[in-house]
């Protein structure tokens, strides 16, 4: 897909869905935006977080980063994208619930695994840091000879898990979570089969989606 085909895409989007109804869109101008959920997503072109939820415009505050991976808090005066949008949304939209999605076939903790050497990605290979938790409680607490596959499927799960414990790290986060006010949940949705599992804290393990969870 290029830049032509994106402008005949919003030409689609705007006589199909913009024209038939924009008063919808005129509200969401007059009365500001109100999500009630913050949506941590990767920045992998196969997982778009309002597709895959079949959200509407002003029902998710989205966040996307390779590998939905958050820094722990940093209280300093460096530039911090995903740490501002966190504060954003949990400080001023009042979002009552955070979800982190992890995904399979994930680029990012395939690269904690093998990045490579021959390229200069100085930031990718920091920001890959924020998995190396993950990726070593998989190393420690697994068979030797599970197989890479099954290896970064428990990385991707396990990592989100561990983006959580950063979330709680913001101290918005965690009153508001001391307080009942916000939760927090992870996700993980497998790309090729359409599949979702949440993380259950009783079960300490990820299980199928369904209407109760």
């Amino acid at each position: 897909m290029d830049a032509n085909a994106l402008i005949s895409g919003f030409e689609r989007f705007r006589e199909a869905k913009f024209k038939k109804n924009p008063s919808k869109f005129l509200d969401l101008v007059k009365n500001g935006q109100h999500p009630r959920v913050l949506f941590i997503a990767c920045s992998d072109s196969r997982v778009d977080p309002t597709l895959i939820t079949d959200s509407k415009p002003g029902e998710l505050f989205v966040i996307r980063n390779i590998g939905n991976m958050i820094a722990p808090f940093a209280p300093d005066n460096d530039y911090h994208a995903t740490a501002a949008g966190i504060e954003y949304a949990v400080s001023i939209l009042n979002v009552s619930e955070i979800i982190v999605c992890g995904h399979s076939h994930c680029g990012a903790i395939d690269g904690v695994y093998d990045i490579p050497t021959d390229k200069n990605l100085t930031h990718v290979k920091k920001w890959l840091e924020l998995a190396n938790e993950a990726k070593k409680y998989v190393n420690e607490n697994s068979p030797d000879d599970l197989d890479l596959t099954r290896r970064l499927e428990l990385t991707e799960k396990i990592s989100v898990l561990f983006q959580l414990n950063h979330l709680l790290t913001y101290p918005e986060v965690s009153r508001k979570v001391e307080e009942g006010k916000l939760s927090l949940r992870g996700w993980y949705y497998k790309i090729q089969t359409c599949e979702l599992e949440y993380y259950d804290d009783e079960k300490k393990q990820f299980l199928p989606m369904d209407m109760k969870s």
